[in-house]
């Protein structure tokens, strides 16, 4: 977990913005923005000078979010989205195209899992399942046209942890970025994907990032560690002229954020599955008590699965807090503040 998450958690990514000066982040309710002049314009197509162009792919309120959220994750950059689903969707189409696969493991959440199953099947984007978590398992599934590992960071709902070292490490010895979902981690407040080798990580920030169920989200961040360069005939969308981006080399002109980069101005223009600001000004309500809430719930469920594994008429009870979870020992490896 980053130093000072309480700090960041309240003030990453917000300038103190004149003339006004505003303490909590506007709501810039705008669908696009003026140019300076016409070279101006050229100048924020081109890449050549930050900026706003269209909501649709970049928005001040929104980049107080994703700022925040990647402080948090310990990333170089993140990318909202409109759902958790739509993160993930544009996460994977970031990496594997038509006859490609990706390996992934039986524990997913339904939603994902159907969506590896079916939704990418029907692209031409296979979903290769390992029946658990064991990197052994995963080793055996990998081929040339393997481009990435996705695991969650706390299984729903079987509540399993992998051993992220053992699994990211496998996949950095073939050259595969390893994805993880971090929604059970809390924003990065019980665990740290990055710290443990992951190179990218989503979430549905519905959950615990929003806090409050009143809006539906999804956030991206790129931790910026995975070299795309050293792969260019596997991820030439990095290394190569971008037939979508007038032959702009994306690794060229954004460096180590070529991922990110890659997801917003080409993915997230295409697909369009943007975030509302309106959105995003809830999640940074949320953000401002992850802590403390994620605290107690932690506190709580503990509490409350310690009683239900005495009561007689209980059968199971599955939490990673009791030394009789299969993870446990996984999860005080992992998790932040032996929540």
């Amino acid at each position: 977990m980053p130093s000072h998450f309480d700090t960041l958690q309240l003030h990453a990514g917000q300038p103190v913005e004149k003339p006004h000066q505003p303490r909590a982040p506007p709501i810039y309710a705008t669908t696009s923005y003026v140019f300076n002049d016409s070279k101006h314009g050229a100048q924020l197509f081109g890449l050549e000078t930050p900026g706003y162009i269209y909501s649709r792919i970049m928005n001040p309120t929104n980049d107080v979010f994703e700022q925040r959220i990647a402080a948090l994750e310990g990333g170089i950059g993140a990318l909202a989205t409109s759902s958790g689903q739509s993160a993930q969707f544009l996460a994977i189409a970031g990496l594997a195209h038509a006859g490609d696969n990706i390996i992934s493991t039986s524990y997913l959440y339904g939603g994902t899992y159907n969506q590896f199953k079916v939704a990418f099947k029907r692209l031409g984007i296979e979903t290769k399942f390992v029946n658990g978590d064991a990197a052994e398992d995963f080793a055996k599934l990998i081929d040339d046209k393997t481009k990435a590992i996705y695991i969650e960071t706390i299984g729903n709902p079987k509540y399993n942890v992998p051993d992220f070292e053992k699994i990211t490490k496998l996949a950095h010895e073939h050259g595969i970025p390893v994805v993880v979902d971090n929604t059970f981690g809390a924003g990065g407040f019980l665990v740290n994907p990055i710290a443990h080798g992951a190179d990218i990580v989503v979430h549905s920030a519905t959950k615990w990032i929003g806090g409050h169920g009143t809006t539906i989200a999804g956030v991206i961040v790129d931790s910026g560690n995975f070299p795309w360069t050293e792969y260019p005939e596997k991820y030439p969308q990095f290394s190569k002229p971008s037939e979508g981006y007038h032959g702009l080399v994306l690794s060229d002109a954004l460096g180590k954020a070529a991922y990110i980069g890659h997801l917003r101005i080409e993915l997230l223009r295409d697909l369009g599955p943007a975030l509302n600001p309106f959105g995003s000004f809830l999640l940074l309500q949320g953000l401002e008590t992850l802590s403390l809430r994620v605290e107690r719930q932690s506190e709580n469920a503990l509490k409350l699965a310690q009683w239900l594994e005495k009561n007689p008429n209980v059968e199971s009870v599955s939490y990673l807090g009791l030394p009789s979870h299969e993870s446990h020992e996984l999860s005080k490896k992992y998790l932040n503040n032996e929540r």
